[in-house]
């Protein structure tokens, strides 16, 4: 696996920068949109640049995604999130985001026989490790550590620098995720583990693990599984986002990818990360009811009502491309299901932010948490298990990211720090203080 295409000829400006204290001027190149922070020390040595969330700093160089948030634009290896939402699947983008090309039709069917007869987990695991949980784990929490858990059982997963093992690595991961999820999920709730169906495709073995004996309609519908399908290709990745990063500077120790993995979704567990989308449930629950959303919207407005949850990304200063496709896919969804009580709210809440020239001005439009939620919500999912259903799909990018990174070489994470502590001091004996 791996990027197969040459790297295209890097874009290149320079801008003179003049050291006002010694008239000294040095050029520095501008490539790709970034410079290079050893250049800059040139010019200001043994000055850091201090960053905090890194918000203005590039920490690599990666051919995986690309994300105009002015544009709103998402594209992965070059090709438009929309085009890839309409017409391919998530184990097909898995496959672009990990190799750089769409699949073949050989390639591809070798890929999802693949994943499919991985998905099982060793009995062990299950039954010494899931079931040993506390009776109200938190699904996420579970899945955090059973990813952890597995690089124990498969040994040869340290041989990172070894393609055949690293490919092992990587279709298990992808493979297993699903059934660590839907096992957790029902551990919780007191329900029996339910086997993979090795008939099914990837979101409808999935549904059929979560919902085995439960209602019907929800076991592999294959509507249902369609939708998450497209709800997991616009989860798959997301640039150098807070998971993803940590995905990064794990394995940039070289640590296997199961440890650098469980690092990536313990990140996507934060509440900031992975927990936005339930976020969202809640303020429209609070809110109730239509009647009660331009009070909502003013109260907000002042400051005394809480934060407007699903508006405004880090990056997009536009409408998230991927809460588009969302909406549209949430409609497909309520066909089935039935509506969601909620989304009346939803939908009277985004007319109303998206006409008041308060969010407007500062560029808060609906990202992709604000309606994914209620999909979720409608299809079964209880709350807990939403950051979960959000690492299922991002498994596939953190792992492109983490493969990527190894074949650049990457030098091992460590930032540096302004110390802002006390100067030196001596110690005092105890007597003395």
């Amino acid at each position: 696996m791996g990027d197969i295409r040459e790297r295209p000829e890097p874009v290149t400006e320079s801008i003179t920068i003049t050291d006002n204290r010694t008239g000294e001027s040095i050029e520095i190149p501008i490539t790709d949109g970034g410079v290079s922070a050893s250049e800059w020390s040139k010019l200001l040595p043994g000055i850091w640049f201090y960053d905090p969330g890194f918000t203005s700093t590039a920490a690599c160089e990666s051919s995986i995604t690309y994300l105009d948030g002015e544009e709103g634009i998402l594209r992965y290896r070059g090709y438009p999130i929309e085009q890839l939402a309409e017409s391919s699947t998530y184990l097909e983008v898995a496959y672009l985001l990990l190799n750089g090309e769409l699949p073949n039709a050989e390639q591809l069917a070798v890929w999802q026989h693949d994943i499919t007869h991985h998905t099982f987990i060793h009995e062990n695991v299950r039954k010494r490790f899931l079931e040993g949980f506390h009776y109200d784990a938190h699904p996420m929490g579970m899945l955090v550590s059973a990813t952890a858990a597995l690089s124990t059982f498969y040994l040869d997963a340290k041989d990172i620098f070894d393609p055949v093992s690293r490919d092992k690595q990587i279709v298990r991961l992808i493979a297993k995720m699903p059934t660590l999820a839907a096992a957790a999920h029902r551990f919780s709730v007191g329900m029996p583990f339910v086997y993979p169906d090795n008939s099914l495709g990837f979101t409808a073995n999935f549904l059929s693990m979560m919902w085995k004996t439960a209602e019907p309609r929800f076991d592999a519908n294959p509507a249902l599984a369609r939708a998450l399908d497209v709800l997991f290709i616009l989860h798959a990745d997301h640039e150098q986002n807070c998971s993803t990063t940590a995905m990064r500077v794990v394995g940039s120790s070289h640590a296997d990818p199961y440890s650098a993995t469980a690092a990536a979704a313990a990140a996507l567990y934060g509440p900031r990360h992975g927990g936005a989308n339930e976020a969202v449930i809640r303020m429209l629950g609070d809110i109730g009811s239509m009647d009660n959303v331009e009070a909502f919207v003013e109260s907000v407005k002042r400051g005394d009502g809480g934060r407007l949850q699903g508006f405004g990304h880090r990056v997009y200063k536009s409408y998230d491309p991927r809460a588009k496709i969302i909406k549209r896919t949430a409609d497909e969804v309520f066909e089935i299901t039935g509506k969601n009580p909620l989304l009346d709210v939803a939908l009277k809440l985004e007319e109303v932010a998206l006409s008041d020239e308060y969010f407007t001005s500062r560029r808060l439009y609906p990202n992709v948490d604000f309606y994914s939620g209620l999909i979720y919500q409608a299809m079964g999912f209880p709350l807990e298990m939403f950051p979960v259903l959000f690492a299922i799909p991002r498994t596939a990018g953190w792992l492109a990211h983490w493969q990527e990174m190894l074949e650049q070489d990457s030098k091992i994470a460590r930032p540096r720090q302004l110390y802002i502590g006390a100067e030196e001091r001596n110690y005092v004996p105890i007597a003395e203080r």
